[in-house]
C-alpha cells in the first residue's frame, strides 16, 4: 500500500478489526438465540465455546488473508 511499513500495519490491522466485528455482528445476527442471554444468563458453556471458535476461525481467516 504504502512505503512506511508501520502504516502499512496500521491500516491493515485497522482493516482485519473491521472485516472481524462486521463478521460476528453478522454472526449475531444469524443465530437462532440471543448469544449474550445464553452465555452470561443462561452460563451456557457450548455457547461460549461455539462463539470462541467462530471468533477464532474468523480471525485466522483474516489473518492467512492479510499476510
Amino acid at each position: 500500500m504504502t512505503e512506511y511499513g508501520f502504516l502499512n500495519a496500521i491500516l491493515y490491522t485497522a482493516l482485519g478489526v473491521a472485516a472481524f466485528v462486521a463478521a460476528f455482528a453478522i454472526l449475531v445476527k444469524l443465530a437462532p438465540f440471543h448469544l449474550w442471554k445464553e452465555i452470561v444468563e443462561e452460563r451456557n458453556v457450548a455457547a461460549a465455546i461455539l462463539s470462541g471458535a467462530v471468533a477464532l476461525g474468523l480471525c485466522w481467516i483474516i489473518a492467512a488473508t492479510m499476510h
